[in-house]
Order: structure tokens, then sequence, then C-alpha cells
């Protein structure tokens, strides 16, 4: 039985591993599809913001909406979709067409990965459930460690249909390793809307959430022009680029397991000193920029520390929203997604007013901006203990 479940949370993984390839896989693939359909560059960039708006729109809602059908069916089917999302934009000569099928995927991303969560947490005992979850998590640094890289290193160097047949693979074996190993989960008993929206009544809650987007903004406002930084301030070549992308992606596997770990042994002082340790990491990062070895070393501490925040950020979330684990966990899905949204704009600004190197204060900004809340929040917990009956 116990190898069931293990070999079930792998293809759980995968299955992460796939829709995270297929959503930031594009980003390394955008000059090859730029020149297949003929647009500019800022049009191919819709196929990146449109998805991460979708994800953001659409999670909360169409988790309560799944919340009654059976688990394995909603696996399968939002597998299944991106498989037939990667197919179509392997093929497609219309670049509408490829727009659209970047939103089918976007619909079934959060109810794939707040069912997941939750199913790899019940396949296991209480109390190996955070490391069932930081298990499917490592689906999420393996696609940025792996998948976004090698998406493009397969566009570079055979085709753009072969880097999106990759992600249609990844996704079908993630299929049929689900299709085998996990039995029927139908639900048992429905939670009702009004108990799963209910939580939304808790102030702690939206506190939490503000807390996650500046997290996300923290963190994605300098990694979304991560090539562009190493490329204008540290000067490295396209190929040490691409070398530091994939360290970065690795070195996130490491730091997935080690932020699990720390979670586990004291939740209050990894949530308090993540923003803390993020925004050291950026000030070296902003004076030791332009020297080449200093700046190799960061990125390994800085992909490590990176990936301590997918997970701290779930955490938290989820210590708020317990009573309704499944849309709690669209909740985090969805406002992380707003977090890269706002994020990515506010650093493009910087880097448009202030220029590049300047960028590194907009992710400081951000840390410091989580790191009072998170305060804040301890503080009214303490004042209230009430509130965590």
């Amino acid at each position: 039985m116990k190898k069931v479940h293990s070999s079930l949370i792998i293809f759980l993984a995968l299955g992460v591993f796939g829709i995270i390839t297929t959503e930031m896989g594009i980003i390394g693939v955008l000059p090859q599809v730029t020149q297949k359909f003929q647009i500019s560059p800022s049009q191919a960039g819709y196929l990146v913001s449109i998805f991460a708006l979708i994800v953001a729109i659409s999670g909360p809602f169409l988790t309560l909406l799944a919340s009654g059908i059976n688990r394995k069916f909603i696996l399968l089917t939002a597998v299944l979709m991106f498989a037939i999302s990667n197919i179509v934009y392997a093929y497609t000569t219309k670049f509408e067409i490829m727009l659209a099928f970047r939103i089918v995927p976007a619909i079934f991303h959060p109810v794939f990965f707040s069912i997941a969560l939750v199913t790899a947490a019940s396949l296991v005992p209480p109390e190996k459930s955070s490391n069932a979850v930081t298990k499917v998590f490592a689906g999420i640094t393996v696609g940025f460690a792996f998948g976004v890289p090698l998406t493009s290193y397969l566009a570079e160097k055979i085709s753009l249909e072969a880097a999106f047949l990759f992600g249609a693979v990844v996704s079908m074996v993630a299929f049929i390793g689900i299709l085998v190993w996990l039995p029927s989960m139908p639900v048992k008993e429905k939670m009702s809307f009004g108990k799963q929206l209910g939580i939304l009544h808790k102030p702690g809650l939206w506190l939490t959430i503000l807390t996650v987007i500046f997290i996300f903004s923290a963190m994605f406002s300098v990694y979304s022009y991560f090539a562009e930084y190493l490329g204008q301030v540290t000067h490295m070549n396209g190929s040490w680029i691409s070398m530091m992308l994939m360290a970065f992606g690795v070195i996130m596997i490491v730091g997935n397991f080690l932020f699990g770990g720390f979670l586990h042994k004291s939740m209050t002082k990894t949530v308090i000193l993540f923003p803390l340790v993020y925004a050291v990491i950026y000030l070296f990062t902003y004076y030791l920029g332009s020297y080449f070895l200093p700046m190799v070393v960061i990125v390994f501490i800085w992909g490590a520390v990176h990936s301590g925040g997918l997970i701290v950020s779930q955490a938290l979330l989820m210590t708020e929203a317990k009573e309704a684990p499944e849309f709690g966990n669209s909740l985090f899905v969805s406002f992380s997604n707003v977090g890269i949204t706002v994020g990515t704009a506010i650093g493009g600004w910087f880097i448009s007013q202030l220029g590049t190197h300047q960028l590194i204060w907009c992710g400081i900004m951000f840390a410091l901006l989580a790191l009072v809340l998170i305060i804040v929040k301890m503080a009214i917990s303490k004042a209230k203990p009430s509130a965590h009956s």
C-alpha cells in the first residue's frame, strides 16, 4: 500500500511539473514564438500574462464548483487539458488559437494544484502530510529547474514543436500514472459553498492573503528579470545565463526540502526569517551584482531561499484556511499569481524608470512590506488567543 502511495505522489508531482513547464516554459521560447507568428515581443508576452491572469481570477470559483466532483476525474481532466493544449501549441499556425489554448489550461491549473495537494496529504498519516505536500511541491521547483530550461533548449536545438511536445508527453505520463494508481475518490461529504466561503469572513485570512501577494511580488519582481539583470549588470553571456537559470532551479529543489524541514521545526521562526533573509540576499545582489564570481555564489543561495517562498506562503495561508483546505489552496494559487503579476509589472517599471541595477530595491521593498504584515498578524494573534480556536 505504501508503495502505491509513494508512486502516486510521484505522478501528482509530475502533473504539477507538467503544469509549471506549460505555464513558465513559454518564457524561454518567446523569441521563437515571435518569429513563428510574425508578432511583436509585447504581443507574445500576452501568452504569459493571460495565463497568470486567468489563474488569478478563476481559481477559487472553479475549485468551489469542482468541490463535489470525484477527485480522480478532476485530476485526469486537468492533466489531459494540459497535454492537448501543448499539442495545439506545437501544430497551430494561428496566434489567436494559441492564445485561446493558454486560457484552457489556466482554468484547470488551480483546480489540479489545490486538489493534488489535498490528495497527497490525505494519502498518508496526518503526521506525514506536510512531507507529502513538500514532495508534490517539488514538482514546481523541478519545473523551474528543468522544465523551463529544457523547453528553451529543445526549441533552440530541435524545434518549437519539439519543445511543446515535451510538455504534452510529461502531462500524458502523469495522466497514465494517475489513471492507474489513484483509486476513485468520490467526495464523501460535500462541503457547502457557504461553509467554504465562510473562511473569507476571517480578517486574519485577508491579512495573510496580502502577505502572500507581497512575498510573491518580492520574489518575482526580480526573478522575472533574472536574465536581464545577469546580462546588463553582471555582464554574463547567453550560455552563462542559461547555466545560472538551471543552477537556480536545481538549487530550488534543495531549498524546497530545506524549508519544509524548517517549517516542521518552527513555523513562526521560519515565517519571520524568510522575508528578512530574502532582503539580505537582495542587498548582496545589489552591491556585488557587477562582480562575476560573487554573483555566481549569490545565485545558488538565492535559488535555495526563493523556493522557500512557495512553501512558506502556502503553509501560512493553510493555517488560516484549514476548515476548507481545497478552497484555501486555490486562494493560494490565485493570489500568488496576483503577486507574480504585480511584482513583474512594478519590477518592469523600476527597470524602465531607474535602470536594471535599481530593480533590486523593488524586491527589497516588497520583502519588507511582507515582514511588516507578518509581524502585525502575529501581534494580533497573540492579543486575541480566541481567534485561533
